[in-house]
């Protein structure tokens, strides 16, 4: 970026409307332990806004993620992914976030109180949220960032499937981070 383009980003107070997530920018991804090793996945496909409100904790976030776009650049391991054993996105073809309570940190944090459905199970979850800016597109629209970060136990949502390994521990690990990099834009009035 030239400095030109990043004094232009805007660290003020969002503008209020309904921000559409642009998928083409913006990734949904998780990590999770496998053995020794953390493995890396992300889902490709997913949609969603948020509502901002002139008071920023009259916001809200809603969130709907394919549960067969799920990748982690191993095909079986895909698979297995989306078998009954975890997601069985057969069954249960959507994962979805709606929040239910803002809470502004400071002027670039915030906590997002939600909740989380997977494989039609739903739990409370809290997204740690960074605000990155926004700022006006070259095509006349507005832009803003914002990265975010939870994580959930899978045993809660009924995707349990494990092997006890030889050293006895377990194959997959419960806990998985969830990692969200948004890019969302403002919708005309």
């Amino acid at each position: 970026m030239s400095q030109a383009e990043v004094q232009s980003v805007q660290t003020s107070v969002l503008p209020a409307g309904v921000w559409d997530i642009d998928p083409d920018h913006s990734n949904v991804e998780f990590v999770a332990r496998h053995l020794l090793s953390r493995v890396r996945g992300r889902f490709a496909a997913f949609e969603g806004a948020l509502t901002v409100g002139d008071d920023p904790a009259d916001s809200s976030v809603e969130i709907t993620i394919d549960a067969d776009s799920i990748e982690t650049r191993q095909p079986e391991r895909d698979a297995h992914l989306r078998s009954p054993d975890f997601l069985d996105a057969d069954r249960f073809p959507h994962l979805r976030f709606r929040s239910t309570a803002v809470r502004v940190l400071d002027a670039g944090r915030a906590e997002i109180d939600g909740e989380l459905t997977i494989r039609d199970v739903t739990r409370p979850v809290t997204l740690d949220v960074e605000y990155l800016g926004w700022s006006d597109d070259p095509y006349g629209g507005k832009r803003a960032g914002f990265s975010a970060r939870t994580a959930i136990e899978r045993d809660e949502f009924g995707a349990s499937w494990n092997v006890v390994v030889e050293t006895g521990g377990l194959l997959v690990g419960k806990l998985v981070q969830i990692e969200l990099e948004i890019e969302a834009v403002l919708r005309p009035s």
